[in-house]
């Protein structure tokens, strides 16, 4: 919408400037002159002032109804005032020389390339609550009498079976009636590995059934559904989020106030002087130059270098308050999984039994995990190629769903699996080896056995492995007095060893999506300003209700729509730059707004007419030229943010 109006008003203030007296007479040229020419300002500026202004004229309209002055109504004023005083004097009314059509025409012109610059800079965040709505399948297999049919998500009622079929999301949350199956729940949980679920036990809406098909008996559909109430906290977070102005807006206000107090004043005394043609000159010329239009782009640059500036370093600014605020957090609360973590298994240990080579026992679990795609199986096959072992060959793979795998390797059966498969087996853990195990499961470490019949012979532990630029940007964090805490809903043991690793301030473990959503919540209870950091579906609400939401690239699209910025990698140390960004453009903002609003407290008086007893009087003219010079100033002062370094790898 600015983009367009700004093209069309442009196109139209070319020949309202160059038609201008005004105009001519300050920059020393005669404006043609035929039949008409002196009423194409007239004309023309009518359609700007309509057509142009149509935003800022509705814009300061509902800010006047809601008594919060902003950007909006100074720029209404400006310009309506600007409108009517330049028809009067266009039709010859009362002797008056106020001929601002020009001024309205740039004005105009210049504000709303300021609103289409800002608005081009940043995008919106409203597709939050589309995205989740997204994560739910659109049709369903719906279990009848007569067979199996596909209907529509909508037309599933409580009591109806569906067919889950492998990797398919689940359309309504129930009750698993036959089968089992390794479900991914991060979305609902915040864990990264998968869990069993055989008969009789709950499943989820939009979770997923990893490995085997599975029937369910649908117990909640529709806004009863646990993704639905994500979604309420999503919007309720939203609409909670801090109605806090804008700096420009509070700028805006102030010269609202200033502008007006100013012009009222200034009829006032010029009118008790006897000159009340004076006195409307005078009033006028106030208000018309009291929007100046640096106060227009100050902002809207600055905002615009910033985001590009960011972009360069992997963060895309969605919401420009987002900018702002994140120069005053006192917290930043990351989500482990996949933010501080990698979110996904990683070999950890290897264990084998007195005597035993670790090499040769990692090679064998990789040979019965090799055709397997489950992320653990994945997980050590990767780490036996990473340390370039022979993998023997494996035959008759076979997934033993809730306890492990299966095969044959050089004609013997290896079983690899957890707790579960050992007691299946019959098979006793050596005690030198459950010395070891113990400790890898009391922090939280996925503990696999590798079983050759019904002998031990080793052990292997798996863990969400952190990312190494987790500890630079924890620390590069603190040293510029900013806390940092962690939210998972890992288990506490899982969740302190992580924190331990990373010397994080405060940890929240254990913890479910409302429950995120009420984390931060109790930060903000506290007195303290949190950024939120995180990527799953579990997190979007946690990421609404904080000051600054920040999302992982990488993670959902529910989690970047609910954020105010997005990384575009997975790399924590990005914040860093959010931040060091938010710090100096705040400057560059303070720094033009002083400079615009500097303007103001000069020419306004000026205009008013209080040092005419001396022979000085601010003239339109001249103030035009003030506006011009002020406007440039601010523009070469916001590229001065093209210096700031925002590599996420220099951070310190």
């Amino acid at each position: 919408m600015f983009k367009n109006r700004f093209w069309l008003t442009l196109v139209l203030s070319v020949p309202v400037v160059y038609f201008s007296p005004m105009v001519g007479h300050l920059l020393g040229y005669m404006p043609p002159v035929f039949p008409g020419s002196t009423w194409i300002p007239a004309v023309l500026g009518t359609v700007i002032f309509f057509y142009g202004g149509q935003p800022f004229l509705k814009g300061g309209l509902q800010e006047l109804k809601t008594r919060s002055p902003g950007m909006m109504l100074l720029i209404a004023m400006a310009i309506t005032v600007a409108f009517a005083a330049s028809w009067v004097t266009s039709l010859g009314l009362g002797g008056f020389d106020l001929d601002f059509w020009w001024e309205l025409a740039l004005l105009v012109a210049i504000m709303l390339l300021g609103h289409w610059i800002e608005m081009r800079a940043l995008g919106s965040a409203q597709g939050a609550l589309d995205a989740l709505a997204a994560l739910l399948p659109d049709e369903a297999d719906r279990i009848t009498d007569a067979g199996t049919e596909t209907v529509p998500v909508s037309e599933l009622r409580e009591g109806d079976i569906v067919l889950v079929r492998s990797g398919a999301r689940l359309p309504a949350d129930g009750t698993v009636v036959d089968g089992q199956a390794e479900v991914d729940e991060s979305m609902i949980t915040g864990e990264s590995k998968t869990v069993p679920r055989a008969p009789g036990d709950a499943v989820v809406a939009g979770t997923v059934a990893t490995d085997n098909t599975i029937r369910v008996r649908v117990t909640a559909v529709g806004e009863n559904t646990a993704l639905a109430g994500i979604q309420r906290l999503v919007a309720e977070a939203q609409a909670s989020s801090s109605k806090a102005q804008a700096l420009a807006d509070r700028a805006a206000a102030f010269l609202f106030y200033f502008a007006a107090g100013a012009g009222v004043i200034t009829f006032i005394v010029w009118a008790l002087l006897g000159s009340v043609p004076e006195a409307v000159t005078r009033t006028v010329t106030v208000l018309v130059i009291a929007c100046p239009h640096a106060l227009g782009l100050a902002i809207p640059l600055v905002i615009a270098i910033s985001t590009e500036q960011a972009a360069r370093a992997g963060v895309l600014i969605k919401n420009r308050m987002a900018l702002e605020r994140m120069r005053t957090i006192d917290v930043v609360l990351f989500d482990k999984t996949g933010t501080l973590t990698k979110g996904e298994p990683d070999l950890k240990e290897v264990a084998a039994v007195a005597g035993g080579d670790t090499d040769r026992l990692l090679a064998l679990a990789a040979a019965v995990e090799s055709d397997s795609e489950h992320p653990v199986a994945r997980a050590i096959v990767r780490a036996a190629r990473q340390r370039n072992l022979a993998v023997p060959e494996a035959t008759g793979f076979s997934s033993l769903t809730g306890r492990g795998v299966r095969a044959s390797v050089d004609g013997r059966t290896v079983h690899v699996g957890g707790p579960a498969l050992l007691r299946e087996l019959g098979a006793v853990e050596p005690e030198e080896l459950a010395r070891s195990t113990r400790a890898w499961m009391d922090r939280g470490a996925a503990v696999l056995h590798v079983i050759d019949g019904n002998s031990v012979l080793g052990a292997v532990s798996l863990e969400d492995a952190v990312r190494p630029e987790s500890r630079q940007a924890v620390a590069a964090l603190q040293n510029r007095g900013i806390k940092v805490a962690m939210i998972t809903g890992d288990a506490r043991q899982v969740a302190q060893a992580v924190a331990d690793e990373l010397h994080i301030d405060e940890v929240f473990a254990e913890v479910l999506p409302a429950d995120k959503d009420k984390k931060v919540a109790e930060l903000q209870a506290r007195g303290l300003k949190v950024a939120m950091v995180g990527d799953g579906v579990n997190d979007s609400p946690a990421l609404a209700r904080a000051e600054v939401g920040i999302a992982i690239g990488a993670g959902t699209d529910v989690a970047m729509e609910s954020a105010g910025v997005v990384l575009a990698g997975n790399d924590p140390r990005a914040v860093l730059s959010m931040v060091d960004l938010s710090r100096a453009s705040y400057r560059k903002m303070w720094q033009n707004l002083i400079w615009a609003t500097g303007y103001n407290v000069v020419s306004v008086p000026l205009a008013a007419g209080v040092l005419a007893f001396a022979g000085v009087v601010l003239s339109p003219a001249a103030g035009a030229v003030l506006m011009s010079v002020s406007t440039i100033v601010v523009a070469l002062n916001a590229q001065l943010l093209r210096r700031v370094k925002l590599n996420p790898a220099e951070v310190r």
